[in-house]
Formats: structure tokens, C-alpha cells, sequence
């Protein structure tokens, strides 16, 4: 691993750069006078850390330019002003220490970001949350033994690439990773192709076959969808964890394997154990070690750092040259719920990277659905009482899945503006737009003040709820149609539409906030 270290302040530069070298880390200095990029491009560095001028405009520049390549950059800063530590880390900086600090305070920092760039790069992994830094820890820690592995988590969260890290830190790294959806074949074909088959087994099969487990002899063979597998094939997989040699389709002779399974599911495997779908004998064989990777809407603070990562993984595939995206549609997308997490995210992203007119995402370039979903609504407040009007049961009114949907959807509205309310409450003061990488605009200080609850009664159509809402949030920004939109979190266009669907709204035309 390398550390590219500036001269800006001399002293703690060179100490840090003894203390680096001893630690076995390759370091470069260079001085400020020098040529910076030149010298990025030339040494590629993991971790850059420059020792002042935290805000000068070529350091800034350089920031922008490591952020977007995935570098980080730890500042040391001359003051320690209010505030000051938030201002530099929306700047792009990953880590901030205030002078004088010792280069054994500096070093354990770059050590950290060395390492967590290191695992970021094996596993394929990225981000910067406690819940990623922790799936992270368990695979360095899991990846030197044996043992069987689980990997639980929603579709799309990244179990394969979980598996594969694991592999490539292992003893096993050298030999072969095999993987396998069993989920995707049918009960005849699965036995077959896990456990091979010999010559005249079935119909068709002309030639002998080796299986999986087999193929993957020595190595990692990767299980997915573990929770779709049928019970008699259940029943063959315990036999084959449990004495470690397999027996192929057709044939009578055993022989040993030496293989390490990871297996996948999106599925609840202790629930399936409790309604009787999935045996627990080999639930408990396949859980010796366990993961649980969190969906995105979890760990939204990673969404930028996914999104640097795929916007500079596709420019470079389809060769666009993209200066990066707007503050706003980087808003949109760390706001959005993902039901189908990273996978959706990246392909939306390559999407956008092939299709967008210029050389920076806009808000233009989100899809509708992600721009005008139901989950940019207000807070609703329900009624107390269960009964609608004239004492008629809500279900009754609405069916319980149109009940439970909308109930459902205000719960997760509520914790969406709240958590809003909160950020606007806590915006630190940031460096102007100009000085700001592309993705962290600075934040303007707006009210926190958020429009009144909107009651909602049991019997109501969403049309009618949709109206309320925009209504109660007109009459908060005093019909001034752009904050409206803000509040709402959608575009202007879609807000005049739906205004122009809702006979009656007032509107102040280009009214200040």
C-alpha cells in the first residue's frame, strides 16, 4: 500500500513519513510547488494526506479528484474553528486532525483508510458506514478458516461479491471459486449438476459428468439462493457437509472433497426451518458462521460513494468523459428507498452514464419513478379511532391491502421528514459551491419549519390524499410553487402538472421563500 504525503508543513510531513515507512507502507513526499497530479498519476497513491492549507484551491482540486478516484484524503488543519471539521469532510476529505498532532496520532488514521481501501478493493465492497465496516471486519475474520458460511440479505445487496472476498483473502485463493444458483434449476438437473453423474445415469446422459463440488475440489463453491433447495436435494447436500465426500448421480463409489461452501439467501431460513421447508439439520450445518448484509436504505450515507464508484467505472467502459453529477440529483438518489439496492443502483447509474446529453448527471436524468415516488410525500397524522365515517370500519372502506399500504407508506414518509427536519437543523456551514467537489454542494440554510400534518381519514383515495398534501404545503410556502417542490422532494414540472389536475390551488408565481 502507498501514502503520497505533501510538504505543505514540513516538520509533521517528514515525521509521518519515517513513521509510515517503518510501518512497511511505500510513502512519496511532494511539495506544494511541485506538480501535485503529476505526481498522483505517476505514484497512484491509496492515501494521500496533506499537511495545511486544507482549504487552498489546489488542494481542493486535488480532494474532488481523489474522491472521485476512491482515494482518501486525510487534512491536517491548522485551526480548530467550530465547525471546521464538518466543513472539510463535505469538502471530501476522510478524516480531519487539528494541529499540532503527532505523527503517532496520524498514523493509526492512515493505517485504518489503508486498510478499509485494501478490503474495499478485494471484496469489491465500498462505502464508509459503521454497517459496511463491520461486514467488512467479519470477512477478514472469517476468511482464513474453513467453516461453512451463511450470507443473509435482500436480493441485489451483494452476497456473491461477499463470497468471492472471502475466497480471494483465504488459504484458498488459488484455487477454484465455483458458484452456483440452485435456486435457477430444476430438481432433476440440480443433483446433476452439484454432485455429477456417471455415464447411462438418466436419458441423455451420454458421458460421465463431474459436479460442482468436484470442480471446486481444494477451492470455495458458492451456494445461492440456498433457501429454494428442494427437500430431497436437502437431504443429499447434509450428507454430502457432513462426510465430506460426494457420490455421483447413478454411481456407488464415494469420493473425498476438500471444499469450502458458502451459501446465499434472500429467503428467512430460521422461518422456513419453523414452517417445516427447510430442514434444520442442515440449516445448523450451513449457519457455523454467519453474515447479514444490510439493504441500501440502511446504510444510505454509502450511496455517494457508490455512486463515484459506478459513474467512474462506466465513464470509463463506455468511454464518456463525465465531470461527475449535480448536488441535487446526488440528493435524490441518497433519498431514495432502493428496493433493489446496490444492483439496482448500478444499473441505474451505467443507464444514465450512457444515456445523459452532458457531462454531469442532473436531476433530468433520474427516472420518474425515482424522482415522483410515493415516498416524497409529507408526514400524514391518522385519526385515533379505527372507525371511518359513520362508525364504518376503515377495512371495510378500503380493503386491508389498500389499508396496510398506506399505512405503511406514511410510517416510512414520517421518518423520511423527520430525518430531514434533523439534517436541515444540524446543516453545518460549508465551503462555496465553486470549491466543492461535484455531489457535495454547499448546503443553503433554509427553514426547518415543515408544513402541518395533513389529517387523513379512513375512506379517502390517494387522489384525495395527494391533494391534501399539496394544499397544506402551499398554504406553508404562501403558494410559492418552487419551495413547494422542495419540501415535497419533486420536481417543479411534476408539481405544476399536478396542480394543474387540482381545480381551486392558488399559486404566487415566482414568489421569494
Amino acid at each position: 500500500m502507498k501514502a503520497l504525503i505533501t510538504l505543505t508543513d514540513v516538520e509533521p510531513a517528514v515525521r509521518l513519513n519515517a513513521l509510515l515507512e517503518q510501518s512497511g507502507i511505500t510513502t512519496e513526499l511532494v511539495s506544494p510547488l511541485d506538480d501535485i497530479r503529476g505526481s498522483l498519476e505517476r505514484f497512484e497513491p491509496d492515501v494521500v494526506v496533506i499537511t495545511g492549507a486544507l482549504l487552498d484551491t489546489g488542494n481542493v482540486q486535488v480532494v474532488r479528484e481523489e474522491l472521485w478516484a476512491g482515494v482518501p484524503v486525510v487534512g491536517l488543519a491548522d485551526v480548530d474553528e467550530p465547525g471546521m471539521r464538518e466543513r472539510l469532510r463535505a469538502i471530501g476529505y476522510a478524516d480531519v486532525l487539528v494541529k499540532p498532532v503527532q505523527p503517532d496520532d496520524v498514523a493509526p488514521v492512515v493505517r485504518r483508510l489503508l486498510e478499509r481501501r485494501r478490503l474495499s478493493q478485494e471484496t469489491g465492497l465500498s462505502g464508509d458506514t459503521e454497517a459496511l465496516r463491520e461486514v467488512l471486519v467479519k470477512i477478514e475474520q472469517i476468511a482464513p478458516v474453513s467453516s461453512t458460511v451463511l450470507i443473509e440479505g435482500e436480493s441485489g445487496t451483494g452476497k456473491e461479491l461477499v463470497a468471492r472476498g472471502i475466497h480471494r483473502l483465504g488459504p484458498r485463493r488459488n484455487k477454484p471459486f465455483i458458484g452456483v444458483n440452485v435456486g435457477a434449476l430444476a430438481e432433476t438437473l440440480l443433483e446433476s449438476e452439484l454432485f455429477g453423474h456417471e455415464k447411462g445415469a438418466f436419458t441423455g446422459a451420454a458421458e460421465r459428468r463431474l459436479g460442482r463440488f468436484e470442480l471446486a475440489d481444494g477451492g470455495t463453491l458458492f451456494l445461492d439462493e440456498i433457501g429454494d433447495i428442494p427437500p430431497s436435494t436437502q437431504v443429499k447436500l447434509l450428507r454430502v457437509l457432513e462426510e465430506r465426500e460426494v457420490t455421483r448421480v447413478g454411481g456407488v463409489t464415494s469420493f473425498p472433497i476438500n471444499v469450502r461452501v458458502i451459501a446465499a439467501t434472500n429467503r428467512p431460513l430460521r422461518e422456513l426451518v419453523e414452517e417445516g421447508a427447510f430442514r434444520s439439520d442442515l440449516y445448523y450445518r450451513l449457519n457455523v458462521l454467519s453474515m447479514y448484509l444490510p439493504p441500501l436504505r440502511e446504510r444510505q450515507s454509502d450511496i455517494p460513494v457508490l455512486v463515484r464508484r459506478f459513474v467512474a467505472e462506466f465513464s470509463r467502459r463506455h468511454d464518456k468523459e463525465f465531470h461527475g453529477i449535480s448536488a441535487d440529483a446526488m440528493e435524490m438518489l441518497a433519498r431514495y428507498s432502493w428496493p433493489g439496492n446496490v444492483r439496482e443502483l448500478r444499473n441505474l447509474i451505467e443507464s444514465m452514464v450512457v444515456l445523459a446529453p452532458g457531462h454531469e448527471i442532473s436531476v433530468g436524468d433520474i427516472p420518474p419513478h425515482i424522482r415522483d415516488g410515493l415516498t416524497r410525500l409529507l408526514p400524514v397524522r391518522m385519526p385515533a379511532t379505527p372507525a371511518g365515517r359513520n362508525g364504518v370500519d376503515a377495512q371495510a372502506l378500503l380493503g386491508s391491502a389498500e389499508l396496510e399500504f398506506i399505512l405503511r407508506n406514511l410510517v416510512e414518509l414520517k421518518v423520511q421528514v423527520e430525518d430531514l427536519r434533523r439534517r436541515l437543523d444540524q446543516a453545518p456551514a460549508v465551503a462555496s459551491a465553486e470549491a466543492l467537489p461535484a455531489g457535495h454542494g454547499a448546503v443553503e440554510p433554509k427553514s426547518a419549519r415543515l408544513p402541518n400534518s395533513v389529517e387523513v381519514v379512513p375512506g379517502m383515495t390517494m387522489a384525495q390524499i395527494e391533494r391534501a398534501v399539496i394544499e397544506a404545503t402551499l398554504r406553508e410556502t404562501r403558494g410559492n410553487r418552487r419551495r413547494a417542490a422542495e419540501l415535497l422532494g419533486i420536481g417543479e414540472r411534476t408539481l405544476y402538472r399536478k396542480i394543474r389536475e387540482i381545480e381551486g390551488i392558488e399559486t404566487v408565481e415566482d414568489a421569494q421563500p
